[in-house]
C-alpha cells in the first residue's frame, strides 16, 4: 500500500483523490476472501469508487467487471479510488457495518482521511506518512506529469506518454476524459484516478 503514499500535485489538487485497499493475511484472515472481496467490491461500487481492480487481472476501465469479479481468488489485492470525502465516509461506515474481518486502508491528505474516518467513528490501527522524494530531484518529470505518473505508484505510465497526451488534448484530439481514461488502464491496481486525471490534462492543455 505504500506505493499511494508519493502521489504528487498540489493539495487542492489532492483533496479529491482517495485510494482505498482491502488486504487479508495468508493463514490468518484469508478463509473465504473470494467471497468477502465481492462484498466489499458491491460496498465500493455502491460508494461511487471510480476506478478499481485487481492486479492480477486489471482495473475495471480495462477488464469487464464481471470477469474480475468471477476471477476473485484467495491471492487477489483488490483496490481502487475514490474522487469525494463524502465516499469515502460512507465506503467506511459500510465496511464497518459488513464486518467482514479484512484490513481497510485509506490513503490521501491526513487533513482529510482523519475526519473521513472519524466521522464513520473509527480509529485508524496504523499511519504511514511519506517523508517525499530525495536524490537528484532535477530528473524528476515536470510537476504536472509527476501528478499524474504518481498515481500510478508502480510507475507504470511513461512521462512522455502523459506529454502526448497532453498535446492531443491542447490541440483537441482528443477529450481531457478520453486521454486520461486510456492512461488509467495502463494501472492494473486500479488506483489510478482518471477523474483527477482528467482536470490535470485539461488544465496544463489551458497553460501551454
Amino acid at each position: 500500500m505504500t506505493h499511494s503514499l508519493h502521489r504528487f500535485g498540489s493539495i487542492e489538487s489532492q483533496r479529491n483523490d482517495f485510494v482505498w485497499f482491502i488486504y487479508q493475511s495468508k493463514g490468518i484472515n484469508d478463509v473465504d476472501f473470494e467471497e468477502k472481496a465481492r462484498r466489499a467490491i458491491t460496498i465500493a461500487e455502491k460508494c461511487g469508487s471510480e476506478n478499481w481492480g485487481d492486479v492480477k487481472l486489471g482495473c475495471k476501465l480495462k477488464c469487464p467487471v464481471n470477469e474480475i469479479v468471477t476471477n476473485l481468488s484467495r491471492q487477489s489485492r483488490i483496490r481502487g479510488v475514490f474522487t469525494k470525502r463524502e465516499q469515502v465516509v460512507e465506503f467506511l461506515k459500510e465496511m464497518k457495518k459488513a464486518d467482514l474481518g479484512l484490513s481497510v486502508i485509506i490513503s490521501g491528505l491526513l487533513d482529510e482521511v482523519l475526519p473521513s474516518c472519524e466521522e464513520a467513528e473509527l480509529t485508524p490501527h496504523t499511519i504511514n506518512y511519506s517523508l517525499g522524494v530525495w536524490g537528484k530531484k532535477d530528473l524528476l518529470p515536470e510537476e504536472d506529469v509527476l501528478a499524474v505518473t504518481s498515481m500510478c505508484g508502480h510507475h507504470m505510465i511513461a512521462a512522455n506518454l502523459i506529454r502526448k497526451k497532453m498535446e492531443e488534448v491542447k490541440k483537441g484530439r482528443k477529450s481531457a476524459e478520453k486521454a486520461a481514461e486510456e492512461l488509467a488502464v495502463l494501472c492494473p491496481c486500479g488506483i489510478f484516478n482518471q477523474v483527477r486525471a482528467a482536470r490535470i490534462l485539461q488544465e496544463a492543455a489551458v497553460k501551454a
